[in-house]
């Protein structure tokens, strides 16, 4: 017991800095039920590119074309503008208050006034920007009535644009919101855990492989890192530090660091990202189930090595001698 509270002691100090100094700023980046699709812009432009980022959650727009490319607000005023030397911020636009958060909750004060003349204020140096808008997103905490009525099919809710305008020429980017139902979580769970006793048992007939277990583990903790970092996420120092702790065990493998390691592993990799489990849309690049599947691996290979760990750390206690009848009789 004293052995498995050092763990837990050692791996909170290790992870905790990590998840101070490397959490992904600002609201995104969640999981979700609603898939939100860029499916191309009216008038395209050479070098003017647009993705749906975090999950659905922001629009990242490129703005490469040497031009300056004004994206709208939700009352036709200019809103953003992306100029060749950086991206500007209407402050005058309700859109600068409304889409700070992704639900639209910030109080918009008196002073933006969609008629006003538009004050801009420099938000980046760059040529990229990123922003939540309710024209592409489903506002509502409640289901929509088609999920209601049918929950276990995908639903169209609706084609969405976002107005654009290079100088006088208006042209808009367009999409569509989809309701998709949730996997079959409970079954995601069993294939892990499953999984988990069934390395556990393995590495304990044939310890040569608890190296191909750490490698293992391992690749899925930053296969999904680079997932998410591909979808705009960012670039989760927990997942990072997780994965090299894994690797290393492939290397140097004693007992107190098989434990530790599988440790974060499969709690901080894996459990601290089992939400995909729940819903259809994740932030990751590409369809939900090989993020759910590196989620899955990771919690089954971690939690194997962790498991393996601590039996061979028992194992090599030397067990407390027993009196022999002789002495016990003597003792008497």
């Amino acid at each position: 017991m004293r052995r498995l509270l050092v763990i837990l002691a050692v791996a909170g100090a290790t992870i905790a800095p990590a998840t101070a100094a490397f959490a992904h700023g600002g609201e995104g980046a969640n999981v979700t039920s609603y898939r939100t699709t860029v499916t191309g812009v009216s008038s395209p432009m050479d070098g003017l590119t647009v993705r749906v980022v975090e999950g659905g959650a922001r629009l990242e727009a490129t703005n490469d074309t040497g031009r300056s490319i004004e994206v709208l607000g939700y009352s036709g005023e200019p809103y953003l503008e992306l100029r060749p030397d950086g991206v500007y911020q209407n402050v005058s636009s309700p859109a600068s208050y409304l889409n700070q958060t992704l639900a639209g909750d910030t109080p918009v004060p008196a002073t933006a006034d969609p008629t006003a003349a538009p004050t801009w204020q420099r938000i980046s140096s760059g040529t990229t920007v990123r922003w939540h808008d309710q024209r592409a997103h489903w506002l509502g905490t409640a289901r929509p009535p088609q999920a209601v009525a049918d929950p276990d099919h995908v639903h169209r809710l609706r084609d969405w644009t976002v107005p654009l305008r290079d100088q006088t020429r208006l042209f808009e980017i367009r999409g569509t919101l989809d309701y998709e139902p949730p996997p079959v979580t409970w079954a995601w769970w069993a294939g892990a855990a499953l999984l988990g006793l069934l390395l556990t048992a393995l590495v304990r007939s044939w310890s040569r492989l608890v190296a191909p277990l750490a490698v293992s583990a391992g690749l899925a903790v930053l296969g999904y890192a680079v997932m998410r970092g591909l979808d705009g996420a960012g670039w989760s120092g927990v997942l990072l530090l997780a994965g090299a702790l894994a690797l290393g065990a492939a290397w140097k493998h004693p007992p107190f660091y098989l434990a530790l390691s599988g440790f974060v592993v499969a709690a901080f990799a894996g459990f601290g990202s089992s939400d995909v489990f729940l819903a259809a849309v994740v932030p990751a690049a590409g369809p939900g189930w090989p993020a759910r599947a590196c989620v899955a691996v990771t919690i089954a290979t971690g939690a194997a090595l962790a498991l393996t760990g601590l039996l061979r750390m028992r194992a090599a206690v030397p067990a407390t001698a027993q009196p022999s009848p002789a002495e016990a009789v003597a003792g008497d």
